[in-house]
């Protein structure tokens, strides 16, 4: 008997992806018109017929949604995982978390066993890796991905970006230090070279430069050790520096206590502004000022946006930037 003939043979037939002849499946307005012509005429040649029917078995009526985030145990991303989850269960759908821990290897793991178990969509906040076997594995499987505030794989038209203007953030943060007075501010935490890293830093970088600011960062990884560590290296190594614009709310809430440690109240003698602005930022004492990314309002937006992706057939754009606010608390404006 004739092997009936599979979208990988469509796909290889006419010169594209198999998430493209997908798309061509889904009437999906994004693949060209000469991409579409291609693409039906692989289907003709080969007399491929799409099963509608076992499709939505495997897409959204298996009711099934992947969530993969990086570090859940940082509170920034614990709420955004939670905002997600309470929202695909509002739609009837059930939610599969899993935490990587900045491992890429566990982060294939789980994708892998995931993609075993029939979810319907993945929504990634991803480990950062060299390695792309983790996306093209979803990609054989036709699996609709979103990316959430990380960006591991460049193929947005295979899997859509959503993140917040980070660059914004770091810039409305080092303005309202400058406006304060400050001229010596470093930029303190997240691994050096890291995309996001780089994001967070770009704002702040760009206004410190256009002040004729000179620029300092100390990098390393955003956690309240590390923020407490510098915090304690700037007091005795490098007195000279008035404020710090924070990589998270993790580094500038040990910053706080790495002062206080020592007897040092910061808010009056050296200003903190972190970012994220979890929870925690408003009762610290002093309150810490923050970037807010708003995480659980980013949560629901990110479910609904996979939820009319499925449901629907309405793609999200390849890239989405939410916009950040400036919320100056004590830490920034002083405690007198």
């Amino acid at each position: 008997m004739k092997k009936r003939p599979t979208i990988l043979d469509v796909a290889r037939q006419a010169g594209v992806s198999k998430s493209t002849v997908s798309l061509v499946l889904q009437n999906s307005s994004l693949v060209k018109p000469s991409t579409r012509t291609d693409v039906e005429k692989a289907m003709a040649e080969l007399g491929y017929v799409y099963n509608r029917s076992a499709a939505g078995l495997r897409g959204a009526q298996s009711g099934l949604i992947g969530l993969i985030i990086n570090d859940l145990r940082n509170p920034f991303f614990t709420e955004f995982a939670a905002s997600a989850q309470m929202t695909f269960a509002r739609a009837g759908y059930s939610t599969v978390v899993a935490n990587t821990d900045e491992d890429p290897d566990i982060q294939s793991q789980v994708i892998a066993s995931m993609i075993e178990h029939g979810v319907s969509a993945f929504v990634i906040s991803p480990a950062y890796s060299d390695d792309d076997g983790a996306f093209n594995r979803i990609e054989r499987a036709g699996i609709p991905t979103l990316q959430v505030l990380r960006k591991q794989d460049d193929r947005t038209d295979i899997f859509p970006f959503a993140s917040h203007n980070y660059d914004t953030g770091g810039a409305l943060a080092t303005e309202h230090l400058i406006e304060k007075g400050c001229k010596k501010i470093a930029f303190v935490g997240g691994l050096k070279d890291r995309p996001i890293t780089l994001e967070r830093m770009s704002g702040y970088d760009s206004v410190m430069k256009a002040n004729g600011l000179t620029p300092q960062a100390f990098f390393g990884r955003p956690s309240r050790a590390f923020g407490r560590e510098i915090a304690l290296e700037i007091l005795k190594e490098h007195k000279d520096l008035e404020a710090a614009v924070c990589f998270s709310d993790l580094v500038a809430l040990g910053m706080l206590s790495g002062f206080a440690e020592i007897g040092v109240q910061a808010g009056n003698y050296f200003k903190i502004v972190g970012f994220d602005d979890i929870e925690e930022c408003s009762l610290a004492y002093p309150r810490l000022s923050s970037v807010r990314c708003d995480s659980a309002l980013f949560g629901q937006n990110a479910a609904e946006a996979m939820l009319a992706w499925i449901v629907e057939g309405k793609r999200p754009p390849d890239s989405m930037r939410y916009n950040v606010e400036l919320i100056k608390r004590q830490s920034s404006l002083g405690t007198s």
